[in-house]
């Protein structure tokens, strides 16, 4: 069996194809028998032709993906999308993208999009064409590369959504911004100065979440859809139901307190990854950061080693901390320095190996937020927007 797929073209007319390629006596063949004998109301399946008593080979089920409502309706699929899907099939042969020994063992069923808007029959027929050759192409050469998949998935913007989803740390260092002002209304104009850059992570501090709930972290999403949004819950107990209350409200990434019992540190962990988003552990008030995580069955995606507020004057151990960490754990977890982070202390950390600077009143304090910000961006040296290339 093989799987194709194609997007093209502009819309009300813009055609979105998928097909199967397969043997007439497998699975794909007994689907195309099952299509073309068990209609359903307005998705009647049809014969691709070429024109009328002319079919192409392999033989082609057409499956219309959007509810036929009226004969208009009707004729799209049944005029130019038909005939688009025909001439592709055989031009494929043609060009020798179809092997010709097997145009009487294969068929081909093909699910096509028309927009009800769709009015223009000869950018229909167009879009859909190139669509259809492109998706066999790419069936039968077994497209995509699993690296193309690898590398694109992190960049892509789907068309439809309209915004990018960062969910994910693929390229460190960076810039996390601490949320920590309790009023969200304050807090909403601090994140519309902030810069639009992949290297950002938002976090939705303790203080904010404190006084105005998790609800804060949806709020935030109104106004940066696309950012990676980090919830500081600090979690202590309960921590599988505080992970699912975050996660409801789009929270990416969630934190659990490092001097909380094992037991909620694993259950918390466990919890995150199952529902596929971060878990972060801040090592405030730990004495041994390393030593935890060695015990733990499974380890967190991301450690903060965070000096607190009120030791900011007192010796820094972070940095030895982060190299033992580095050192026992390669690549297999992110490591973030929070406390006190600022245009002086970045370079050192970054020079450590940080892979997360965490920032708040350096930035969310200062008078201009969006210079500040950048600032550190331009220490981390590049904007990961800078690595985006043009695809199909």
């Amino acid at each position: 069996m093989f799987i194709g797929e194609a997007l093209l073209g502009k819309s009300p007319e813009i055609a979105h194809v998928d097909l199967l390629i397969g043997e007439k006596n497998g699975p794909v063949g007994i689907a195309f028998a099952n299509g073309l004998t068990q209609l359903s109301a307005g998705h009647t399946p049809l014969l691709a032709v070429i024109r009328p008593n002319l079919i192409p080979k392999p033989p082609t089920l057409i499956v219309p993906k959007v509810t036929i409502k009226t004969m208009k309706d009707a004729d799209k699929i049944f005029g130019p999308a038909q005939y688009a899907v025909a001439k592709a099939v055989a031009d494929a042969v043609e060009d020798e993208i179809i092997p010709k020994n097997k145009l009487d063992e294969w068929v081909i069923i093909c699910s096509v999009f028309i927009h009800p808007e769709a009015s223009d029959y000869r950018k229909i027929f167009h879009y859909n064409y190139a669509a259809t050759k492109l998706a066999v192409k790419r069936a039968l050469s077994n497209y995509p590369p699993l690296d193309k998949i690898m590398y694109d998935k992190d960049r892509a913007k789907h068309p439809i959504t309209g915004f990018r989803v960062n969910n994910r740390l693929w390229r460190p260092p960076y810039l996390q911004i601490a949320l920590d002002n309790p009023s969200l209304n304050a807090t909403l104009e601090i994140v519309k100065k902030i810069p639009e850059s992949d290297s950002i992570i938002l976090e939705v501090g303790t203080p904010l979440l404190k006084n105005e709930g998790v609800k804060a972290v949806s709020e935030i999403r109104k106004i940066k859809q696309d950012v990676f949004m980090v919830a500081d819950l600090k979690t202590l107990d309960t921590g599988q139901v505080e992970v699912d209350i975050a996660f409801e409200e789009t929270a990416d990434g969630v934190v659990v307190a490092g001097p909380a019992d094992k037991e909620t540190l694993e259950k918390f962990i466990y919890e995150a990854h199952r529902i596929g988003i971060y878990a972060i552990i801040d090592t405030i008030g730990l004495e041994d950061p390393v030593a935890l995580l060695s015990s733990l069955k499974e380890l967190p995606d991301v450690v903060i080693l965070h000096r607190s507020i009120d030791a900011e004057t007192q010796k820094d151990r972070r940095w030895d901390i982060l190299k033992q960490i580095k050192a026992e754990f390669k690549n297999k977890i992110l490591v973030g320095v929070a406390g006190g982070i600022d245009l002086e202390s970045a370079p050192k950390a970054l020079k450590h190996g940080a892979d997360i600077l965490v920032v708040g009143r350096a930035i969310t304090q200062s008078r201009d937020i969006e210079r500040s910000a950048r600032r550190f961006i331009d220490l981390i040296g590049y904007d990961i927007d800078q690595f985006r290339i043009h695809v199909e």
